[in-house]
């Protein structure tokens, strides 16, 4: 397999990434083979994927315009992935031209592929950590040079808490990351369900089988466990719903079944 320009040298490329499937059903195309390949099988059970991505990217934007409505002007995008048209920063700064915004991931070619993105963007950084070392991520140069942790912040957790198992403790890192926000902070989230899926669970586990076996585990939580991320927030309206239900921009009914799938919401710190 011949190894793209953009490619880091240091990442085995016959390895399926979660990142780089993703960008895959988002018709992005810094992907490899496997990858597809992967994506593909995953969708033989569930056709429907890209739409429940492309439901998780529109959620996100309307949640940044949000948070830029409330004056939040600072924005941490943890599990960010690969660049595509409409990125955080790119939304923010509609209604906020000086919005920073850190992204961090530790899929390599999303790093690599967010810096040259991101490039001579002094108010934009890119982070290679993991969630499951809150301190990596707090820690980091990038952080301390465009957050500041004593006014608010939006914490973006979109797509990424549903990869972690419990036992890698995501509640404990969540946690972490929050009690490190000033009051008025807001924690945005998605995370997939089997709640919501227009599918039987069995073709439903399929797709988790695929998951399992490229050795990311996908982790369908239901809606109370998905609830307990937000413990010591309070709930922006309208809760922890359908990603089609958050303050839409159209009628949900409009929407794609498979939008439905799993659910969003928004806390703010008190």
């Amino acid at each position: 397999m011949e190894r793209p320009a953009w490619a880091p040298r240091s990442i085995d490329i016959s390895v399926p990434s979660v990142s780089r499937m993703y960008d895959y059903y988002l018709g992005g195309s810094h992907n490899f083979d496997v990858d597809r390949e992967a994506a593909r099988k995953a969708m033989e059970f569930m056709p429907g994927l890209p739409k429940i991505m492309q439901a998780n990217r529109a959620f996100m934007r309307r949640a940044v315009r949000f948070a830029a409505g409330q004056g939040i002007t600072q924005f941490l995008d943890v599990g960010s992935g690969i660049p595509t048209f409409g990125n955080v920063h790119e939304v923010a700064r509609t209604a906020s031209p000086g919005a920073h915004v850190v992204y961090v991931d530790h899929d390599p070619v999303a790093v690599a592929h967010s810096q040259a993105v991101l490039d001579g963007d002094d108010t934009v950084d890119v982070v290679a950590a993991d969630l499951r070392k809150p301190q990596d991520i707090l820690g980091s140069p990038q952080v301390e040079r465009l957050i500041d942790l004593n006014r608010p912040v939006a914490l973006l957790l979109v797509a990424i808490l549903h990869f972690v198992e419990d036992a890698d403790d995501p509640y404990g890192a969540v946690a972490e990351l929050g009690a490190a926000l000033a009051p008025g902070s807001l924690l945005v989230l998605t995370h997939a369900s089997y709640e919501g899926i227009p599918l039987p669970a069995e073709r439903t586990d399929g797709v988790v089988d695929v998951y399992k076996d490229i050795r990311s585990p996908l982790i369908m939580r239901s809606r109370e466990e998905i609830a307990r991320f937000f413990e010591g927030y309070d709930m922006v309206e309208p809760g922890l719903v359908p990603m089609p239900h958050w303050r839409p921009d159209t009628a949900p009914e409009d929407e794609d079944p498979y939008a439905f799938s799993g659910f969003a919401g928004v806390g703010r710190t008190a």
